[in-house]
């Protein structure tokens, strides 16, 4: 099975809380099995013990690995294991400038070797390039500063594109960070995600709008800037309109997933913007959600979303149904405090925006094939089925 869950088990579990906080007490010997994996030997006080944290817990077959944080450019020379990531968690390490405090918008390079933060807090941009080992500060300048950055994505030639949320637009800059040209709307009241389809050259801007106002939708722009329409033509809980979205992504075959975060869901479109199917819906059993956010798909087409609420990723089939979840809330590394945004490479790495954690997550999806997740989407296909039939 993909997973080991159970449609009664809540979300951040218990177990895991408790054995996070027994790491953070500083046990100088961990070796347990809870709800996660944890691997680990009793070493000398200089060596840090081997950790290995994974969803699901044993003796099922790991899918989700937690693998580092990245919290600033000091992690560029040296490779922060999730053991690494333990001792630098407990021993309070001090941070750089380049410190990551408010993390709401990631992208990552084609190579998979430079990572893109939107810090909110920071009014600026840090890319990691963790191949040169160096970092840069994205933040407009003294003259136009960044205005509250959130959504980060990357053209063909990896310009960088933000959404400068307190501006009412996307600035766009090239990977030096020199500033390119800004775009905008005037129905464009306040982009938070933005995502692009490279092929089609088309870049969607999640507008979570405001309370008084009816523009709750997703903005479509060509990459120069020229409007070209939206999706939601009204605010509403109804198929293809919104409720504060907040963040959207776009697949390989130019599918559009947009988290709408109040309606508790996270709703897909077909290329012309024409509404397919939900996932999840408001709860706290599994396969629903709180708050919705980050969303994202894997080179398998799975979907795998972000719940600020329940501070966890879920994970979905392509067609819909629930697969397992990963994460829970927590201070401890691989765990989750309100995340944000996530985003997938194209060597299946993920990376979340860990907000109140101050930090960016990274996982990797492990033992998994397309026939996994065949076999998985007609299984929960099958239990759909039969739970429909008692009914």
């Amino acid at each position: 099975m993909f997973t080991s869950l159970s449609t009664k088990e809540r979300f951040a579990p218990q177990r895991r809380q408790n054995m996070a906080q027994r790491l953070a007490t500083g046990l100088s010997c961990l070796a347990m099995v809870a709800s996660v994996v944890w691997l680990a030997g009793c070493a000398a006080p200089e060596v840090a013990p081997q950790i290995k944290l994974a969803w699901p817990e044993a003796p099922d077959t790991a899918r989700i690995e937690f693998v580092r944080t990245i919290v600033d450019d000091k992690d560029l020379t040296k490779d922060t294991t999730a053991s690494q990531s333990v001792f630098k968690f407990l021993a309070g390490d001090v941070a750089s400038k380049y410190r990551v405090v408010e993390p709401m918008g990631i992208a990552v390079s084609d190579d998979t070797h430079r990572v893109y933060i939107a810090d909110f807090a920071q009014f600026a941009v840090y890319v990691f390039d963790f191949d040169k080992k160096t970092a840069l500060k994205i933040d407009g300048g003294d003259k136009d500063p960044l205005g509250a950055p959130m959504g980060v994505a990357l053209d063909a030639e990896e310009n960088v594109y933000v959404a400068e949320t307190a501006k009412r637009n996307v600035r766009v800059f090239d990977k030096t960070g020199k500033s390119l040209r800004s775009i905008s709307h005037e129905s464009l009241e306040r982009p938070i995600g933005i995502a692009i389809d490279i092929p089609r050259g088309k870049l969607y801007v999640a507008d979570s709008g405001r309370t008084e106002s009816a523009e709750h939708s997703v903005k479509i722009f060509d990459l120069q800037g020229k409007y070209l329409g939206k999706i939601g033509k009204q605010i509403g809980d109804m198929p293809g309109t919104f409720l504060f979205p907040t963040y959207v992504h776009v697949d390989t075959k130019g599918n559009v997933y947009v988290a709408d975060t109040l309606n508790s869901r996270v709703q897909m479109f077909d290329p012309d913007g024409k509404f397919v199917k939900a996932y999840g819906k408001r709860g706290n059993a599994f396969g629903q959600f709180d708050k919705p956010k980050g969303v994202a798909t894997d080179s398998f087409r799975t979907v795998y979303v972000v719940d600020a609420g329940w501070s966890n990723v879920q994970m979905f089939a392509p067609k819909g149904q629930i697969l397992m979840f990963f994460g829970g809330r927590g201070t401890a590394p691989g765990l989750m405090q309100n995340p944000s945004v996530l985003t997938i490479d194209k060597k299946n790495n993920l990376y979340v925006g860990d907000v109140l954690n101050h930090r960016v997550n990274v996982y990797r999806l492990v033992n998994t094939t397309a026939a996994d997740i065949e076999a998985a989407n007609a299984a929960a296909e099958k239990a759909e089925e039969a739970a429909k039939a008692k009914k």
